[in-house]
C-alpha cells in the first residue's frame, strides 16, 4: 500500500483528522505567493520585495492583524 493510498484509507475509516487552516495561514501563504510571483510590495509604494525575510516579515505582520479587533471610532 503506497503512503498516499494509505493516508486516504485512514482518513476515510476515521483514524485520522483531517488538517485545517487557520486565517493566519492562510494569509502568510497568500504573501509568500505574491513574494514568489513578484507582486509583494512595500507598504503603500511602488517598491517591490525582493529580501525573503522582508516578505516573511510582512506576511506575519499582516498575519497578526486578522486577530486584532477593529476600533469602532
Amino acid at each position: 500500500m503506497s503512503c498516499q493510498n494509505r493516508a486516504n484509507f485512514l482518513l476515510i475509516n476515521g483514524y485520522m483528522k483531517k488538517k485545517k487552516h487557520t486565517a493566519s495561514q492562510k494569509k502568510v501563504a497568500e504573501v509568500m505567493h505574491e513574494f514568489k510571483v513578484g507582486d509583494l510590495h512595500s507598504g503603500n509604494t511602488d517598491t517591490i520585495v525582493t529580501n525573503p525575510k522582508q516578505a516573511i516579515a510582512i506576511a506575519l505582520s499582516e498575519a497578526d492583524e486578522l486577530g486584532k479587533p477593529k476600533n469602532k471610532s
